[in-house]
């Protein structure tokens, strides 16, 4: 464990002293009131104190509390494919990413719910922005993505990285979330990161298909019907164009942490597809480099994502105007089309930057809708 002490998430014994240090923290009277405004501090305080395990924890606390900011914004979020797994094995579910923060939080309820194990979470440090958010982090069974080192510092992170998701998933026996890339795809169109693969092998003691098998990795389809980030990615798209040294800062993703907790998401549904394994056993004959081996495995997790994606008249309408098409409006009808485009300008006047784009702009918000759809096609086709 004393390898892991920097990136892992908390044990149950120390669960005490890092909500002791919680309470504590500066921001912790307004996030109380904010997550349950209709109880008293005091009492919110006593009964935090009394957790003692992790479970506790998020039964208690982090579950109602995703609820809370959850069930107002959706119309529901539903759960598919579960059948495809074993209820009580440990996977590694590698899933595309549209929310900076609720993905992996959503998910964990929903599998709790259904009476799965729940998962740990990989989140880029980046995001630690506030003492709290470690600690919260930390408590529901979060680790840590260490990003932005120097080249040496890199390499070494990620075999630590690798590491732990291998004695998570095989000696601790418990599943792990980690998106298919390095934050969020901007423009929906989801790709897995070849790096990613590279980093996976890093634990491994045998070849790479071998240490990619015995992983147990599972694609997950993550689908929104509404981005609540969807303007502010598209202005980031902008300021990249009009400034290619252009970085986002702390306060940015903090932005967008709100911003995609307190948004309308519409319908949301998480699909798990099938577990990769055999499909993996199928490359050991075809006499492949490892380079075109990482390419392989790219593909057959990025197919299942976009063969697993709710495709809602959203993205339907996007892609007939993005597109210039007609293909799709059958199945959708001129009201809808003409909520979608208000909704579409809506959203883009919330873009406060110099020289504004609109054009540009409403081109990003359209591939962002469409591209899922069009990634499905190809897919099922």
């Amino acid at each position: 464990m004393t390898d892991f002490e920097d990136i892992r998430s908390y044990r149950d014994s120390e669960v005490p002293a890092a909500i002791r240090e919680l309470v504590k923290d500066p921001a912790y009277p307004q996030l109380a009131k904010y997550v349950f405004p209709e109880r008293k501090l005091n009492e919110i305080t006593k009964d935090l104190l009394a957790i003692t395990t992790i479970r506790e924890f998020q039964e208690k606390i982090s579950y109602p509390i995703v609820h809370r900011m959850v069930d107002p914004k959706t119309e529901g979020i539903k759960m598919c494919g579960t059948e495809n797994m074993n209820k009580q094995y440990p996977y590694l579910f590698i899933s595309n990413h549209r929310d900076i923060t609720l993905d992996a939080a959503i998910l964990n309820v929903a599998m709790h719910e259904a009476g799965i194990l729940t998962t740990e979470i990989a989140i880029g440090d980046n995001l630690m922005v506030q003492p709290w958010i470690m600690l919260f982090i930390k408590l529901n069974r979060g680790f840590l993505v260490r990003r932005n080192l120097p080249v040496r510092e890199t390499l070494l992170a990620s075999r630590q990285l690798s590491a732990y998701i291998r004695n998570t998933l095989s000696d601790r026996k418990i599943s792990v979330w980690l998106a298919q890339r390095e934050g969020r795809t901007k423009d929906s169109n989801d790709t897995t990161q070849e790096s990613i693969l590279k980093m996976l092998n890093m634990s491994g003691n045998a070849d790479f298909l071998t240490n990619l098998e015995t992983l147990s990795i599972c694609p997950l389809s993550i689908s929104y019907e509404y981005d609540p980030c969807d303007f502010l990615k598209a202005q980031e798209f902008q300021l990249k164009r009009d400034n290619p040294d252009y970085k986002k800062t702390g306060q940015d993703d903090l932005l967008s942490m709100l911003t995609g907790i307190n948004g309308y998401k519409g319908k949301v549904v998480y699909r798990f597809g099938f577990p990769i394994k055999e499909e993996i056993k199928t490359l050991y004959n075809r006499n492949l480099d490892k380079r075109e081996q990482i390419t392989e495995i790219c593909t057959i997790i990025d197919r299942q994502i976009h063969a697993n994606y709710e495709i809602y008249n959203t993205n339907k309408i996007a892609y007939d105007l993005l597109l210039g098409e007609n293909r799709f409006t059958k199945e959708y009808d001129e009201p809808e089309k003409t909520a979608f485009c208000r909704y579409v300008q809506e959203q883009l006047t919330k873009v406060n930057i110099p020289d504004k784009d609109e054009a540009f702009l409403t081109n990003k918000m359209l591939k962002m809708y469409a591209n899922p759809l069009i990634n499905y096609l190809k897919a099922v086709i």
